[in-house]
């Protein structure tokens, strides 16, 4: 079992209107949003959560939007720069074709972390 599946707990945060706001790229997975990727040149990118989650998962990192920030970088600042770049924010958008959808995790794997998720 990976170290991120032993440390895990659910953060879940209401906005003022009552609704969930993921604090995790698992929550978002479960409530079938995509993460947005933004950097401070204002590109963006959106990824799969699931598979996104399972990417974490498997190389130990901890999901936190907080957290995760740091395992990622600009490809456009790079070239620009010269340098990798950490984006300026993780947000969860509505799911819609023509995400990039990494590796995604088997049914066993998946089905045990809702139940984890779920108890």
């Amino acid at each position: 079992m990976p170290a991120s599946s032993r440390r895990w707990r659910c953060d879940v945060q209401n906005t003022k209107d009552g609704l969930r706001r993921a604090t995790h790229i698992f929550e978002a997975a479960v409530w079938h949003y995509a993460v947005q990727v933004t950097c401070r040149c204002g590109h963006s990118a959106k990824f799969h959560a699931a598979s996104l989650w399972w990417r974490f998962e498997r190389k130990g990192w901890n999901d936190s939007f907080r957290d995760a920030t740091r395992h990622f970088w600009c490809r456009q600042c790079a070239a620009r720069i010269g340098r990798r770049v950490q984006p300026l924010r993780l947000e969860t958008v509505a799911w819609e074709k023509g995400v990039i959808e990494l590796e995604m995790p088997d049914d066993r794997e998946w089905k045990r972390a809702m139940r984890r998720f779920r108890t």
